[in-house]
């Protein structure tokens, strides 16, 4: 009888940190929101939020005009395909901001901090830094580190081939 109440208390014990940790996990994750867009920390943030919520629409909306920059298909697409699990275990740290001299663009220091794979990985932190421009008034990004930014609407695109012509003899 004495067994079966330290099997019991050791049983309740596991139980309420179950419910314990559960409960921290899902308040954790409810922490995501939006803030300013009037500074290029904000809009940083308010990116990787709208990405996290898979509001592709509005994650568009901070894109600056960059000269391969891809329509709104062509920026959902490896995000629903592939990049959207690196992007759920991805979470940034904004350490600080450096402004042009000008004002015109502005450097946003970052560290990524990469999840793990499985129980013994612990993931990595990598720093890395958002590229913005002020256009119109409103701060938009040129550039973003992986997961959150497909390479190729930062590549430059081959020069189109054109058939060359020979007289004729």
């Amino acid at each position: 009888m004495r067994q079966d109440r330290f099997l019991i208390g050791i049983l309740a014990g596991i139980g309420v940190l179950v419910v314990l940790s559960l409960a921290i996990y899902f308040a954790r994750r409810g922490g995501l929101d939006y803030g300013p867009e009037d500074t290029p920390e904000g809009v940083v943030q308010n990116y990787i939020v709208a990405l996290q919520r898979r509001d592709y629409e509005r994650a568009y909306s901070y894109l600056a005009a960059i000269e391969n920059k891809p329509d709104l298909p062509r920026f959902k697409a490896p995000f629903v395909n592939y990049q959207d699990r690196d992007v759920s275990t991805t979470g940034i740290e904004i350490t600080s901001t450096t402004l042009a001299s000008d004002g015109q663009s502005a450097l946003v220091y970052l560290i990524l901090i990469h999840g793990g794979r499985g129980p013994f990985d612990q993931g990595f932190r990598e720093n890395n830094t958002a590229d913005l421009a002020l256009e119109g008034g409103a701060w938009k990004i040129r550039s973003f580190p992986y997961p959150f930014w497909s390479y190729e609407w930062s590549a430059p695109q081959p020069a189109e081939v054109k058939p060359s012509v020979t007289p004729a003899p």
